[in-house]
């Protein structure tokens, strides 16, 4: 841009009180970027709503459950974690089954893939443990035990306890009901291995104590309900579901939408408040 070359105006000058040119150019100017930003900020904004609008499902919206609490002092709280023999107990019972591989050859390992299948095809019949039918269903191929390897047996128990304990939310997010829908959408069960892992992970539950609010406050609620690991599982796949639809994403950027899940995550298991899962803002997510 060419600049313009400025009058200057003297005390000697007609007038004293006389504007510069330039001064009224470059106001103009930017009075004319403020209200292109602002305009620009709206839609913005607009399109931000939008996104929370579509992740809120249920009676209550969980990120507006997210913005009215606030988190504890993370550094004071992990060093005065200590593992009472209780907590001890069920974190190491939960740290067995995460150490379980699934086996094909063991009947009671066969016995849930095929309650699996019936939890969610119950009226269409499974051909065998190894069929081309579990694509449907969001395996990557005719034989879902090698789908298991990075995970082990618990992926499967957190898909059955699922089905069981929250059918309505199992089957919405199993056949992609409600919301705009990719094109190419994630595979079901595949996703349901992934959040699985991402829980484990990010709850440091393979160290004999988390070192991190997250892990903390998980362990204090696995000790108020043996069952919070499971819980939790089917509410991060609800919040993983939410995320898809309010980031409009596609089959590529799974891996993206699973960070900002864990992201999310992490912050409610931060809040201040936090003393049984029922207390996560997100488990408002789950259908019952």
């Amino acid at each position: 841009m060419r600049l313009r070359k400025s009058r200057q105006c003297f005390p000697s000058c007609s007038s004293r009180h006389k504007v510069d040119e330039d001064e009224v150019y470059w106001k103009r100017k930017k009075s004319s970027e403020e209200l292109e930003w602002s305009h620009n900020s709206s839609h913005v904004i607009l399109q931000l709503t939008q996104c929370f609008a579509n992740a809120m499902v249920g009676p209550r919206s969980w990120i507006a459950g997210l913005f009215t609490r606030s988190p504890y002092k993370r550094h004071d709280k992990v060093l005065d974690f200590c593992l009472t023999p209780h907590l001890e107990q069920r974190l190491q019972k939960l740290q067995e089954r995460m150490r379980t591989p699934f086996d094909e050859t063991r009947p009671d390992h066969q016995e849930a893939l095929r309650s699996l299948w019936i939890a969610a095809f119950p009226d269409v019949p499974l051909k065998g443990l190894i069929s081309e039918q579990w694509k449907d269903m969001g395996w990557q191929g005719a034989n879902p035990s090698t789908d298991f390897r990075g995970c082990g047996f618990i992926s499967l128990e957190n898909l059955l306890f699922f089905s069981r304990t929250y059918p309505a939310s199992f089957r919405r997010l199993l056949f992609k009901q409600g919301g705009q829908r990719a094109t190419w959408e994630y595979p079901f069960a595949v996703a349901g291995i992934n959040v699985s892992f991402m829980l484990i992970q990010m709850l440091d539950l393979q160290s004999e104590k988390p070192r991190r609010l997250p892990g903390v406050t998980f362990v204090k609620l696995l000790g108020e309900d043996e069952s919070a690991f499971d819980v939790l599982f089917c509410i991060a796949f609800e919040m993983m579901d939410a995320q898809w639809l309010a980031m409009r994403a596609s089959y590529m950027e799974f891996n993206e939408v699973l960070q900002v899940t864990r992201t999310q995550l992490e912050r409610e298991l931060s809040l201040e408040d936090v003393h049984r899962i029922k207390d996560l803002p997100a488990y408002n997510l789950l259908y019952q």
